[in-house]
């Protein structure tokens, strides 16, 4: 059985590297880079953010003359900023204009079950849903997309995802890019597969089922080829990995040097000096480049691996640019004795066999029973007997994602964890046979999904769920 896995996905792979090229498209012309817009506040009540989102269908031309029928929130394609900030109470309502049904998740938001959106609150079609919640978490780069059973992966892929910032008080006082849009740059990065008539493909051969949906052509905020105009001083990008399945590798080229200030769950400690940053599907990265010493028109490139994903133009107007803050944030970490409850999960299998310690997805199980105000150490593993094709700049196979916590990460293979990611975060890399250890405390109450967060495994059953009361 092992040696027929092995064969069927290198067959898999020849498949789906011959369809690539096969219907590989001319590169298209470049295109500015779209900002997602912040969405109005329609509260008058500073103490309240109140928005609404009505999914929808939609129609994008990728290429020039070539529509294709997408998916977004209050739009064609991917959905507007939210913005709050500490303290804030949170009001949000969904209306699902879909023929299908759809869920909205916040994800790395911390709050109650009832109000995650993930497969409990469904949104049938023609109706709405209406969460409810408070921001108690320091500022971050969150984002939501749907999370139901079953239908995740396609509505991302066809564009259901945006941006939710959270800002608070000790971030504001911090020297550091914070003009949207100008010198602090949303990103969100996916993959995508076309045909040579600029048709948005979707799971065409065995090893998208196997290894989930990658594509050659990468989109930046859903364009193809951008290119973004910068000011000559520090800049922040705040990355997000919002591909179904392709695992990045960020750097500049010639690996220039940027500085990464925060995580998933918010600022790291202190700025951390880097060339390149992996992320997983779901995950996010603060970095800050400084562009002031380059003149006007220089040319650089975001890239991922050896792929261009975003071409940057550096300005002619020359910005204030002091040094980043030696401290960012303080991160605390989690106290624990020893005594603390160390769960186990273990994520194994491919395609339609996927699973964690050997169950897949049932929404009448509860798979994990936890204690609130509780602090435990979760272990995960990544056992499939094969090691992973590698893809999209160096695909892992798995990551493993946790709702309504944040969590430290405490080793890597017994060994300390790389700098970059002692902050807070709620999804993680997880290498074949790599052991990770992470430390939460569970601050709300209800049912919430953890899962691998290449979303073709999510859809096929790698996700359980856990109780906390």
């Amino acid at each position: 059985m092992k040696n027929n896995g092995m064969i069927l996905g290198l067959l898999g792979f020849l498949l789906g590297a011959f369809f690539t090229v096969a219907t590989a498209l001319a590169a298209p012309k470049e295109n500015p880079l779209p900002i997602p817009p912040l969405l109005t506040n329609q509260s008058s009540d500073p103490a309240v953010a109140r928005f609404e989102l009505t999914v929808q269908k939609g129609e994008t031309e990728f290429f020039p003359g070539k529509p294709n029928i997408t998916l977004g929130y209050n739009g064609n394609l991917l959905g507007p900023t939210l913005r709050a900030k500490r303290g804030q109470r949170v009001e949000i309502t969904v209306h699902n204009s879909l023929r299908e049904y759809t869920t909205v998740h916040w994800h790395g938001m911390l709050l109650p079950g009832s109000e995650d959106g993930g497969p409990h609150q469904v949104v049938a079609p023609d109706s709405d849903w209406k969460a409810r919640f408070t921001v108690n978490q320091p500022a971050a780069t969150l984002w939501y997309h749907p999370h139901g059973i079953g239908n995740t992966a396609t509505q991302v892929y066809f564009g259901l995802a945006g941006f939710f910032i959270l800002d608070d008080e000790a971030s504001e006082k911090l020297d550091i890019p914070r003009e949207y849009g100008v010198d602090d740059i949303p990103l969100v990065v996916q993959d995508r597969r076309f045909s040579s008539a600029g048709v948005l493909l979707y799971n065409t051969t065995m090893r998208d089922i196997m290894y989930g949906m990658q594509g050659k052509t990468l989109l930046v905020n859903g364009a193809v080829n951008p290119y973004l105009m910068v000011p000559r001083a520090k800049v922040r990008l705040r990355l997000l990995n919002g591909s179904n399945a392709g695992f990045y590798d960020f750097s500049f080229e010639g690996n220039k040097k940027f500085h990464q200030i925060a995580s998933d769950g918010g600022l790291l400690t202190r700025p951390v000096e880097m060339n390149h940053l992996p992320l997983s599907p779901g995950e996010r990265g603060e970095i800050v480049m400084d562009f002031s010493g380059y003149g006007p028109g220089t040319v650089l490139y975001l890239r991922n691996g050896r792929l261009p994903a975003l071409k940057i133009i550096v300005g002619k107007g020359k910005k204030e640019s002091p040094p980043l803050p030696e401290v960012l944030a303080v991160v605390p970490p989690l106290p624990y004795t020893g005594t603390e409850t160390v769960r186990r999960f273990t994520l194994s299998g491919l395609g339609r066999m996927v699973g964690i310690n050997g169950r897949q997805m049932n929404l009448r199980r509860i798979n994990e029973q936890v204690r609130l105000n509780s602090t435990e150490i979760w272990e995960i593993t990544s056992r499939t007997g094969m090691m992973g094709m590698m893809g999209g700049g160096g695909n892992m196979l798995h990551n493993f994602h946790a709702h309504g916590i944040q969590f430290q990460v405490l080793a890597r293979n017994g060994s300390m964890p790389p700098e970059n990611e002692r902050g807070w975060k709620d999804t993680v890399q997880v290498r074949e046979g790599e052991v990770v250890q992470v430390i939460t405390r569970f601050q709300y109450p209800g049912d919430f999904m953890y899962h691998c967060h290449v979303l073709e495994h999510e859809d096929n059953g790698m996700m359980g769920q856990f109780r906390v009361e």
